[in-house]
C-alpha cells in the first residue's frame, strides 16, 4: 500500500504532466494555423515560379545577378500579367480579340465545354459584382422537428414560382453542407418555413464549416428567458460545501 508521501508525489507528478500536455495542445493550435498557412504560401509561389520562370529570358531572371534563387519572382511576374491582360481586354481592340477568340472556341465541340465550364466557375469566384446571399435563416431539413441552417438567395420566379402550389410567396435557399460549404442542395420553400437570423452570413458559415464548434461572439450566452429553472443558492453551497 502506498503511503501518503509516495501519493503526493505521483499526483504531483500527473499534475506536472497534465500541464506539460495542456501547454503542448495550446502551443500547437497556435503554432499549426501558421505553419500550415506559411507552407501553403511557399509550395503555391514555388509552384508558380516553375510554371512561369521557363517564359523568362535567362538575362531578366534575378538570380543571374544575385547568386541565388527569389522564390515568388514569379507570383509577382504573373500578377504584372494578369493585370496587363485585364487592362488591355477592358479597352476596345482588347474585347474584340477576346470576342474573336470566344467565337472560335465555340466551334471547336470539346473545347466550347470544357472553356465555357470553367469560365462559368471563374467568373462566379472572381466576380466584383455584389450577387451574394441576402441572409441567414434556418429550415426545417431533412423532416419536421430537425433545424438546418441555409442562406436565402432569392425570390421565386417565373416557372418555379407557378408551380410550387402555394399561393404565399416563395423563396430560393441554399443548403450547405458540413464541413465543404460549397457542396449543398437548392431549395424552394414558401416565406412562413424560414426563420431568418440576425448572424451575419460569414458568421453561419463559419458555424458550418467548424461543425457547430465556432459561434458568432456572444451567441454562446444562455438567454435570460430559459425554461431550465435555476437552482436555488442554499442547494448550489450544500453541494459546494
Amino acid at each position: 500500500m502506498k503511503s501518503p508521501e509516495d501519493r503526493k508525489e505521483l499526483k504531483r507528478r500527473r499534475s506536472m504532466l497534465g500541464g506539460l500536455r495542456a501547454s503542448f495542445l495550446t502551443g500547437l493550435v497556435v503554432i499549426a494555423p501558421i505553419g500550415l498557412t506559411g507552407w501553403l504560401i511557399w509550395t503555391v509561389a514555388g509552384w508558380v515560379d516553375g510554371w512561369v520562370l521557363p517564359f523568362v529570358p535567362g538575362y531578366l531572371r534575378p538570380e543571374q545577378y544575385i547568386g541565388f534563387n527569389v522564390r515568388g519572382i514569379g507570383v509577382f511576374i504573373f500578377l504584372i500579367f494578369t493585370v496587363v491582360v485585364g487592362w488591355l481586354a477592358k479597352g476596345l481592340i482588347g474585347r474584340s480579340l477576346l470576342r474573336w477568340a470566344e467565337h472560335l472556341v465555340d466551334r471547336t465541340p470539346v473545347v466550347r465545354s470544357i472553356y465555357n465550364g470553367l469560365k462559368q466557375i471563374a467568373e462566379t469566384v472572381f466576380s466584383q459584382s455584389d450577387t451574394s446571399f441576402d441572409q441567414a435563416c434556418l429550415v426545417e431539413y431533412p423532416r419536421k422537428g430537425i433545424w438546418a441552417i441555409a442562406f436565402i438567395s432569392t425570390s421565386a420566379k417565373g416557372e418555379i414560382k407557378r408551380g410550387i402550389p402555394v399561393e404565399e410567396e416563395k423563396v430560393a435557399v441554399f443548403l450547405p453542407t458540413t464541413p465543404n460549404p460549397t457542396s449543398g442542395f437548392l431549395l424552394f420553400l414558401p416565406k412562413s418555413d424560414v426563420v431568418p437570423l440576425e448572424m451575419k452570413v460569414e458568421d453561419a458559415a463559419k458555424l458550418i464549416i467548424s461543425a457547430g464548434l465556432v459561434y458568432p461572439g456572444g451567441q454562446d450566452e444562455q438567454p435570460a428567458n430559459t425554461d431550465i429553472p435555476a437552482i436555488p443558492a442554499t442547494v448550489r453551497a450544500r453541494e459546494l460545501g
